[in-house]
């Protein structure tokens, strides 16, 4: 079956960095559009990064744009999500999710993703 674990989270003060990292197995991962997506406390779920399985754009929220970074590794059948300049606000728990699609449209509702992982806590301290 399809299986998405997530790894890398943690605890850091607020000016640094994690690098989250998603490993994929059971589907063919090169033909899935990926995403991270966040959830903090008491809040709903919320598009942080995507990127595409065609092309390879790349698409970030606009509260993380120029400090987070999507990429993949289709050799190894994983995403990551290099985070920097880590900000209290950016603590919640982050997964990565799967999303089958014939065209290049890549999408930010969670509710298009087919796939998910159990999520990996990050929290910033202040």
């Amino acid at each position: 079956q399809v299986q998405l674990v997530e790894s890398g989270g943690g605890l850091v003060q607020a000016g640094g960095s994690l690098r989250l990292s998603c490993a994929a197995s059971g589907l063919s991962f090169s033909r899935y559009n990926m995403g991270w997506f966040r959830q903090a406390p008491g809040k709903e779920r919320e598009f942080v990064a995507a990127i595409s399985w065609s092309t390879g754009s790349t698409y970030y929220a606009d509260s993380v744009k120029g400090r987070f970074t999507i990429s993949r590794d289709n050799a190894k059948n994983t995403v990551y999500l290099q985070m920097n300049s880590l900000k209290p606000e950016d603590t919640a728990v982050y997964s990565c999710a799967a999303d089958f699609t014939l065209g290049s449209t890549v999408r930010r509702t969670a509710a298009n993703y087919d796939y998910w992982g159990q999520g990996t806590q990050v929290a910033v301290s202040s």
